[in-house]
C-alpha cells in the first residue's frame, strides 16, 4: 500500500545514529545517505526516510501521527524498545500485549530524538 514513510530531523547525523541502532533490531538497514536524507529498507521494497525538511524550516513531529514497524517476533519488539531508549529516545509505552487491538497484538512505543513517535508491532502469537 505504501511506497515510503518520511520523518523530519534537524540533525541528520544524530538521527542516523539513532535509527541505525533502533531499526537494526527489526532487520532494517541503511540503504543510502544523501545530503539531506537517509533511507532505510528491510526485506520489503518500502523505504523509511529521515530527512531535513525540504522547506528549510524546523522539523516537527505530527500530533497524533506515528510510524509502526512490523516486527517478526515479540522479542524483536522488546529489542526495538530497548534500543530506542538506549539511543536517547523517550518511552511512550513499554512492550506488551494490546488486546484491545486484537488477541495477539504485541507492541511498544517510543519517540525519537526529534519527537517523532515510533512503534514496533508483532501480530503473531508467542
Amino acid at each position: 500500500m505504501y511506497s515510503h514513510v518520511t520523518v523530519g530531523t534537524d540533525d541528520l547525523e544524530r538521527a542516523g545514529t539513532f535509527y541505525d541502532s533502533v531499526l537494526a533490531t527489526l532487520e532494517i538497514g541503511r540503504r543510502f545517505t544523501h545530503d539531506a536524507v537517509i533511507a532505510y529498507q528491510g526485506a520489503s521494497s518500502e523505504h523509511f526516510f529521515v530527512v531535513r525538511p525540504y522547506n528549510g524550516g524546523a522539523a516537527s513531529a505530527g500530533n497524533g501521527t506515528h510510524v509502526a514497524f512490523l516486527a517478526p517476533s515479540r522479542s524483536h519488539v522488546d529489542a526495538f524498545h530497548a534500543a530506542a531508549l538506549a539511543a536517547g529516545g523517550i518511552d511512550e509505552g513499554p512492550p506488551g500485549l494490546r488486546p484491545h487491538y486484537h488477541e495477539h497484538y504485541y507492541g511498544a512505543y517510543a519517540r525519537d530524538l526529534d519527537g517523532n513517535k515510533l512503534q514496533a508491532a508483532c501480530h503473531k502469537p508467542e
